[in-house]
């Protein structure tokens, strides 16, 4: 079995999900968000409803709503992935099927949370989640959110699936993820925005970014010169925004980058209890990663 080196392209970004002021989805806020960060933002695909979207909070419906929204508005030039996964198999499944329906070109599906199932309860899971559509699947590894890793072995076994097309890593371990990628053809993308070059320099391909609503042309930048050899280059790149790929996980990512679109100018609306707005500190604290990234 032979899969792409890029199955959705280099650049990710984890939108996050606008509201208007009393709290319900603004789809033309969406619309245009998606839009900026496609045109201006150089991303080759978005994640809608993953955990920067707030998908704790939103209903099912709203997760359709919204995929759809993004779709319609970049669907034709962008490929779209729907965060399907939740602690419940059939759940995820569910969402799973809508999600295609909806029009979705691929599916992020995290680790089951907070019940811990052994590796054996994982590799049924995902298997079973990459049986209910023809969509592929990008696997979500974040084992201090999750509270359980996708162990090697497992991943190793998970690649068999000719649905599961990679893996969006944010476990920290290079070493792990290198002898995945040794053993398997899965494409591994950075879920840590300041581990990107250094999971390159082991086989990754790419990033699911979050900073990347403001660092994602530059970012791409440092991983297409990497992939051409300009290493010198990356690695100038990776320094001028750290400060901002790391500042914007300070506290809550989407937090910060609700924060920070406000001051650019693309005001999305406030969070969903429990999460709060940033407060001013940590909005000034942020600006001023983004100047020194040369952002703002």
């Amino acid at each position: 079995m032979s899969r792409p080196a890029l199955p959705f392209g280099r650049l990710l970004t984890a939108m996050v999900t606008p509201f208007k002021a009393d709290g319900a989805l603004d789809l033309d806020a969406a619309a245009e968000l998606a839009t900026y960060l496609v045109e201006e933002m150089d991303n080759d695909a978005l994640v809608i409803s993953g955990t920067t979207g707030e998908s704790p909070t939103t209903t099912d419906a709203e997760k359709t709503e919204l995929l759809r929204a993004v779709v319609d508005a970049v669907g034709d030039r962008a490929q779209i992935l729907a965060g399907v996964g939740t602690f419940a198999t059939d759940h995820t499944i569910h969402l799973a099927r809508e999600a295609a329906a909806a029009g979705a070109h691929g599916l992020l599906v995290v680790t089951p949370y907070y019940s811990k199932p052994p590796q054996l309860g994982l590799l049924a899971h995902f298997n079973a989640v990459a049986d209910a559509t023809d969509l592929p699947i990008l696997l979500y590894d974040i084992p201090h959110r999750s509270g359980v890793e996708i162990a090697t072995d497992t991943l190793i076994r998970l690649a068999e699936h000719p649905n599961i097309a990679g893996v969006k890593d944010a476990k920290g371990n290079l070493v792990e993820s290198s002898r995945v990628m040794a053993a398997t053809d899965l494409a591994y993308y950075s879920g840590d925005d300041a581990i990107t070059l250094p999971l390159m320099s082991v086989g990754g391909v790419g990033l699911v970014g979050t900073s990347t609503h403001f660092s994602g042309r530059a970012a791409k930048q440092m991983m297409v010169a990497f992939s051409e050899g300009r290493v010198e280059e990356a690695v100038a790149l990776h320094r001028r925004l750290e400060p901002t790929f790391t500042g914007v996980f300070a506290t809550q990512g989407c937090i910060l980058v609700k924060a920070g679109l406000g001051l650019m100018g693309r005001p999305v609306g406030g969070l969903r209890s429990p999460l709060p707005s940033a407060t001013d500190e940590q909005t000034d604290a942020f600006a001023a990663c983004l100047r020194r990234s040369g952002l703002l």
